[in-house]
């Protein structure tokens, strides 16, 4: 079993638990922060806190995924806690040198913006299950042992999320 490697201090298992979960561990965070420096270091500090905990004896006993994304969303809810801030996440700029801005790429811009705004004023629990569901594509069972709820209250999260993210946009002009 892989937890039984990676608590024996297996080399091979804590790189494949590395290589397996850090990718969507950076998806989740970079979803939530909208900031891939931010994102990264909640990946590092998340794999930090696997180590430290897997050293004193503690850590995952089961669900090993769950308690990643357990950590990973305690340090975003700490970082906007730290930051004192829950604004809108910027979407990047950057657009390649010599590349020609089109209308329909400004215009997909701005709708992304204007959802990310929408998404962003969502309550922290309907943010996280609707990244998990959608974002992450987890079933219903996973989010809940992620969030620790039930398969009916992560129904009723992601139901309420989504018709008030319908509300939210039907109201804000495109």
């Amino acid at each position: 079993m892989l937890l039984e490697r990676v608590q024996r201090w297996d080399e091979a298992a804590l790189a494949g638990v590395y290589d397996t979960y850090a990718p969507a561990i950076y998806r989740y965070a970079y979803r939530h922060l909208g900031d891939s420096e931010v994102a990264q270091e909640i990946v590092a500090d998340t794999f930090h806190r696997f180590l430290v905990a897997l050293k004193n004896g503690a850590g995952p006993q089961q669900e090993l995924s769950a308690w990643l994304y357990r950590v990973a969303h305690n340090l975003i809810a700490d970082y906007y806690r730290r930051e004192s801030r829950r604004e809108a996440i910027e979407i990047d700029d950057n657009i390649p040198e010599g590349a020609a801005q089109t209308e329909t790429a400004f215009l997909q811009h701005e709708e992304a913006a204007r959802v990310r705004r929408a998404f962003q004023s969502l309550p922290p629990l309907q943010q996280q299950v609707i990244n998990l569901r959608f974002g992450e594509g987890l079933s219903l069972e996973e989010v809940a042992v992620i969030t620790e709820k039930t398969v009916g209250a992560v129904k009723a999260l992601q139901h309420r999320a989504i018709e008030a993210l319908r509300r939210l946009l039907d109201e804000t002009p495109v």
